[in-house]
């Protein structure tokens, strides 16, 4: 049986660096009983300084990284300097980057081997803009897992997790369902096999 991954993205909030610890400390103790299942949670990088601190019953997350170790890229933050703080996973493609920042492909898919350099655990993200209308799960969803572990090896990305959004089911008040969820869980192992065997 597989062990469960509860992610939280908290996104730009919450608003001061006092409120991140009350929030985090909730977090663990709510999941403190919980068995069979990692809890992630994923603050504003401001924030990670001050929560590597206290965890304890939650990993720690980062909602980006850049795929250079250092250099002048202005606002940036490397892998390496995530795996400082205690960070051991890291959302990669996230629908947001996608289309507010033209996050592409080819970002994505150096970011991954940046995480994955580091031996940190990539949270790729994927997801259609709009649902199919025979319910199937479109291609454009096995073009970005193609596209994000292109130049990888077999097992490089044994321990990355994909997690499947469908942009059009965000906020919309139209959730996708159990059973749609669950066929574009079969299909994604699917192409990850085929990509990295």
């Amino acid at each position: 049986m597989h062990k469960s991954i509860i992610i939280a993205n908290w996104k730009l909030n919450p608003g001061t660096a006092s409120e991140a610890r009350l929030l985090f400390s909730a977090v663990k103790k709510g999941v403190a009983g919980i068995r069979n299942a990692e809890v992630v949670v994923c603050p504003p990088f401001v924030y990670l300084p001050a929560l590597s601190e206290i965890r304890r019953a939650a990993s720690l997350g980062a909602q980006d990284c850049f795929w250079e170790d250092k250099g002048a890229y202005t606002g940036e933050v490397s892998s390496s300097m995530l795996k400082e703080f205690g960070v051991t996973h890291v959302i990669v493609g996230h629908s947001e980057r996608r289309n507010w920042l033209g996050e592409t492909d080819e970002m994505i898919a150096r970011k991954i081997k940046a995480v994955l350099k580091e031996k940190l655990m990539p949270v790729l993200c994927v997801g259609e803009r709009e649902r199919d209308s025979s319910g199937d799960i479109p291609v454009v969803v096995e073009e970005q897992i193609c596209a994000a572990l292109s130049g990888l090896k077999k097992g490089e990305f044994k321990n990355g997790i994909i997690a499947y959004e469908p942009v059009w089911a965000i906020g919309t008040g139209r959730p996708d369902t159990p059973d749609d969820a669950a066929r574009a869980a079969i299909f994604i192992r699917k192409i990850v096999k085929k990509v990295l065997g």
